[in-house]
């Protein structure tokens, strides 16, 4: 199995520190709002790659994290009157509820900033022994970027790219404006703790860092995240957890795209977030995962209007199918090895849901001619895609059901007689070979408004 390394730029052969075990950390969420597509995307990712492993053989320890003290914290219970930490505690319940209805698993631990205080303490306690950390007369303490020389390794940035990329706090007691704050002394109205610097919180970066190694010791195998914290979250995270261990902190850095709306950067500012409650209130599990593991993990998903209901028609059609086969030949424990392989092998190349997902219009089309024929192995061909796509969350939902529902949802419109009788007729001039009067007779079905797709069974009428 080859996973994308963003540490080394190329894909590597997967070689966990312990044989048969691995140890896998994912940054989650913010909550300093409601989650949104991308939210659920990292979640939804993060949730396969672990079931894929497990899948193989691993014995895979998955931890995620919430950041429930942070600036944005901080300002959303300003504005909302809300002590923060009730803030954040309603905030992470509504989650858990949005990503539960997603069908996305916990992990296998749940993290907490601030259930980690004392051990950030002390992480930041021992950057400073080791002089990778000063502390300022305010309270203030900065890791010192200058101290780390391969600083920019996981983004491949140098110092002065890095200082360019990244927006820089301009406190004039920092040695070096690159240098981050590993502790921020307390402003009036804050949440705080006490620590040897004064009242003060955690900066963002070292919560990810002193989570790791409360969870896992000094070294993870997999560290992942969204594109957007390769820098400067991740880089960051590197530079303190390695300055304190000396060692190498995670073997393979994995970042998934991001989510764009019509092209767009999906951001608050645009007003174009997309909540997940939304999409679940419109869409199934099953239609959403569908539409997002269409493009592999690593690239940019463009949510256009179109997105999640084609995405819905596919899963229509497949499972109508699926019902088909069941009432032709009856449910089967049967398998089609040479299924599972081909989406073991797309899993094998750094995780490709996209492959896996193209490999099924294949798959049904194959299902369908078996169909026609009587041949009864298309029961075992179905049984072994709900067993294997289940992995990343399809084919799970009641067969009736996900058809009844999709047809409520979309009534067939009722085509007009008159275009009836002109596509009838346009479908005997074919079978006498008269083209004019067909592409003519076609013409004047769109004038109508519908346009008429030729098969090998006739043909079908829409509506433009």
């Amino acid at each position: 199995m080859k996973i994308y390394n963003t540490l080394t730029g190329k894909k590597q052969e997967f070689t966990p520190l312990e044989e048969g075990k691995v140890k896998m950390y994912a940054c989650g969420i913010t909550v300093s709002g409601e989650a949104h597509i991308g939210h659920a995307y990292q979640a939804l990712i993060y949730d396969i790659i672990r079931k894929y492993l497990e899948k193989i053989g691993y014995d895979v320890t998955y931890a995620r994290n919430y950041t429930d003290v942070d600036d944005k914290i901080i300002a959303k219970s300003n504005q909302t009157g809300i002590p923060a930490d009730i803030y954040a505690k309603e905030m992470i319940k509504n989650i858990d509820e949005q990503m539960a209805r997603l069908q996305v698993d916990d992990p296998s631990l749940w993290l907490k900033a601030t259930e980690s205080i004392e051990d950030i303490i002390a992480f930041v306690s021992t950057l400073i022994e080791k002089g990778h950390a000063y502390p300022t007369e305010k309270g203030d303490v900065y890791f010192s970027v200058d101290s780390f020389p391969s600083y920019g390794k996981l983004s491949h940035r140098n110092l002065e790219d890095a200082l360019n990329g990244v927006r820089v706090d301009n406190d004039e007691l920092k040695k070096n404006p690159l240098d981050f704050a590993l502790w921020k002394s307390a402003k009036e109205g804050e949440p705080s703790w006490t620590s040897p610097w004064g009242e003060g919180r955690p900066g963002w970066h070292i919560e990810c860092s002193t989570m790791n190694k409360k969870a896992f010791g000094e070294r993870i195998d997999i560290h992942g995240g969204g594109r957007d914290l390769i820098f400067p979250h991740h880089e960051n995270e590197i530079a303190q957890t390695e300055a304190l261990t000396g060692k190498q902190f995670a073997s393979y850095w994995i970042h998934n795209g991001l989510i764009k709306v019509n092209g767009q950067k999906m951001s608050k500012s645009l007003g174009n977030s997309l909540f997940l409650k939304d999409l679940l209130d419109k869409y199934s599990p099953e239609t959403i995962k569908f539409a997002l593991l269409q493009t592999n993990y690593r690239g940019d998903i463009n949510v256009t209007d179109n997105l999640f209901p084609d995405a819905e028609k596919h899963l229509y059609e497949f499972y109508k199918t699926i019902k088909a086969v069941e009432d032709a030949f009856g449910s089967s424990d049967g398998e089609n090895k040479e299924i599972d392989a081909d989406f073991n092998k797309a899993m094998d190349d750094d995780f490709n849901t996209a492959l896996a997902i193209s490999n099924l219009f294949g798959y049904f089309k194959s299902i369908k001619a078996k169909l026609s024929a009587g041949d009864s192995s298309a029961s075992a061909d179905v049984n072994q895609l709900r067993k294997t796509y289940a992995l990343i969350g399809l084919f799970k939902a009641d067969v009736s059901k996900f058809i009844a529902e999709y047809e409520i949802k979309n009534p067939k419109e009722e085509i007009p007689q008159e275009v009836v009788a002109i596509a009838e007729e346009r479908l005997l001039a074919r079978k006498n070979k008269d083209f004019a009067k067909s592409d003519e007779l076609r013409d004047k079905i769109a004038s109508l408004g519908y346009a008429v797709k030729d098969g090998k069974d006739g043909y079908t009428l829409t509506k433009n």
